[in-house]
């Protein structure tokens, strides 16, 4: 299967500080790559620069063949690109709803399809249907993910990026965003994902990648890694890099 997003040996970083170096990585349709590392290891910096919010040092960003780099963020959106930042990042004094139209102003035409792709979110996620008139500052940290993931969604994006969208939530609500993202690659949709949650990534992941200190120290696909502890090893320099 052809990759639809080519991250191609990126170097870039902040001001004179160097973040990442020759960092390639690639993402197909109804595939999980998943990018894992500890804090400060560049894994932000990396979706930043797959979205144009950081411009490239070196290298660039192929979308469907064509060379994106030069892109600005905006046009990547139009084109099948969608971040969900870290943080939960909703408009809080805004009701869901409100959020979910404010998300399909510029990249969804007609009240129709505005209204069909908004319904097909509450259907994603039941709460937010449910509670729709609510502001959104009455959700859950959990919940506020999850309408975060909506907004993303809203205009039908071929490659879906997640900057650890678990960080900081129970148990429970982890496993339902799992599930969440699990059925999304399930539609033929890419996704890419960094995350700190090991055990519960490998299980969705295709491909795996783990950065450290702007570098890629280790690079297999998820059926070879039998144990989880291989990957946690490399976290902390326990382990030799390896390069598949």
């Amino acid at each position: 299967m052809n990759d639809l997003l080519e991250i191609e040996g990126i170097s870039t970083g902040y001001g004179d500080i160097q973040a990442l170096w020759d960092v390639s990585i690639s993402v197909a349709p109804g595939r999980a790559t998943v990018v894992l590392g500890p804090n400060g290891a560049g894994k932000t910096t990396a979706l930043s620069a797959t979205m144009g919010l950081l411009p490239l040092w070196t290298g660039r960003i192929r979308w469907r063949g064509r060379d994106i780099s030069g892109v600005p963020p905006y046009h990547r959106i139009k084109q099948g690109l969608a971040l969900v930042q870290e943080g939960k990042r909703v408009f809080k004094k805004r009701t869901i709803e409100e959020n979910l139209l404010i998300a399909a102003y510029t990249t969804v035409r007609g009240r129709r399809e505005t209204r069909r792709r908004i319904e097909e979110q509450y259907a994603r996620f039941p709460v937010l249907g449910d509670r729709r008139h609510k502001p959104a500052a009455t959700l859950s940290g959990g919940e506020q993910q999850m309408l975060a993931i909506a907004q993303a969604l809203i205009p039908n994006p071929s490659i879906l990026i997640l900057d650890e969208p678990t960080a900081g939530l129970a148990p429970v609500i982890v496993k339902q965003l799992f599930e969440a993202i699990a059925a999304l690659k399930a539609e033929g949709r890419g996704i890419l994902l960094v995350e700190q949650v090991v055990h519960q990534t490998l299980q969705l992941a295709d491909d795996v990648i783990v950065l450290n200190v702007g570098h890629v120290v280790h690079r297999a696909r998820a059926s070879e890694i039998t144990d989880a502890s291989v990957i946690e090893e490399v976290y902390f320099g326990a382990r030799p890099v390896i390069q598949a």
